[in-house]
């Protein structure tokens, strides 16, 4: 049995490697997703254009706007000339927000009173006009603690400390370097097991493998290992890639990351072989794997907490492996996670891998009847 097992395992590896398709499919798609999300794929503002219209031309607009012009966050400041321009200049999206002063603005400072000004922002990229609106607000506070003393305006003196746990510099590639290392090993083991039997299929090799002394659960056993031993490979090249290349720190143990990503794979490989039984051809595998990648990836929580979902979407995050997993592995990187949180995320993978593999194996079984 295990001779004839260990067959199978080398004819998938030989298979895979020699397939051109199949090769592009396992390299291409997870080196473009490791560079997209970790530097382009990101929720950081810089370089940001702003309007600002100043019907004052006082010594205090002036400093304002002089403090806004050198934050970094700001890549091009555009000044206005007159009211009128502020709509074309948000409608036409040459900057996502305008910042008027008044012409009361200088002579109130002045005389000891509070000034106003506006600030108009684009509200159809509502999160960076959030970012942007909290730059702008920390530049006039510190323009106002600053401006109080010299005018004789006592503030309150109160100050805000932050301290950022486990990402002091809020480095946002830290948090999606260690949840690409659970969805590309998710890419990669669904995909080889997704396109196994479809590609026996597509070569007219599968009659072939019926008729051998293989038996169904030693075909389905010989064709997960590989899935497995690739997906585990490839989880490996992210996690290297996040330590050396970006530099992201791994503070926890790699023994519990490796376990948690086995358990992980074994629960991603019975739905990948599932769809792999229903299909004909590679092109219907790859398909029907990203119609399932696509709703792991949305309710994982890690493009939106899980959290801030409705609350049947929350229940049904936890039949998803992926949600478990991203808590491993940024809990593994960034904070040297206990045994006792990560066996907490283990279990429900286990039994989400109990149910898909005996699933897989008993429809399996019922496709070559």
């Amino acid at each position: 049995m295990l001779n004839r097992i260990l067959a199978l395992i080398i004819k998938e590896f030989q298979a895979v490697l020699k397939d051109k398709k199949t090769r592009m499919t396992l390299v291409v798609p997870p080196i473009i997703q490791l560079l997209i999300f970790a530097w382009a794929a990101t929720l950081d503002v810089q370089n940001v254009p702003v309007g600002i219209l100043n019907r004052d031309n006082g010594e205090k607009a002036i400093e304002l706007i002089q403090r806004i012009k050198g934050s970094p966050m700001f890549s091009r400041v555009i000044e206005l000339s007159a009211v009128e321009q502020i709509a074309p200049f948000i409608d036409n999206q040459k900057g996502i927000m305008v910042l008027s002063i008044d012409q009361q603005f200088s002579r109130r400072i002045d005389a000891g009173k509070s000034a106003d000004i506006q600030v108009i922002f684009d509200g159809r990229r509502s999160n960076t006009a959030q970012i942007v609106f909290g730059y702008t607000a920390e530049i006039v506070n510190q323009y106002n603690r600053d401006i109080a003393p010299r005018v004789g305006i006592t503030l309150q003196n109160t100050n805000l400390v932050s301290r950022n746990w486990f990402n002091p510099n809020l480095l946002y590639y830290w948090y999606n370097v260690p949840s690409l290392v659970g969805i590309i090993t998710m890419l990669v083991g669904f995909t080889v097991t997704a396109m196994s039997v479809a590609r026996e299929r597509e070569m007219g090799t599968f009659d072939q493998l019926l008729v051998s002394p293989l038996r169904p659960v030693e075909i389905m056993i010989g064709k997960l290992i590989p899935a497995i031993i690739i997906a585990l490979g490839e989880g490996t090249i992210i996690i290297m890639a996040g330590i050396y290349l970006f530099s992201v720190p791994f503070t926890g143990s790699l023994a519990l990351i490796y376990l948690g990503l086995f358990v992980f794979v074994c629960s991603i490989v019975g739905v990948g072989l599932f769809i792999s039984s229903l299909c004909k051809t590679q092109q219907q595998a790859i398909l029907g794997s990203f119609v399932f990648m696509s709703p792991s990836v949305s309710l994982s929580g890690f493009a939106t907490p899980i959290e801030n979902m409705p609350v049947y979407l929350q229940y049904a995050t936890l039949a998803n492996p992926l949600r478990y997993m991203l808590v491993i592995t940024k809990g593994l990187f960034l904070k040297a996670m206990p045994v006792e949180i990560v066996l907490q995320n283990l279990w429900p993978m286990a039994l989400i891998a109990l149910c898909t593999l005996s699933g897989a194996t008993w429809f399996f079984r019922r496709r070559l009847e």
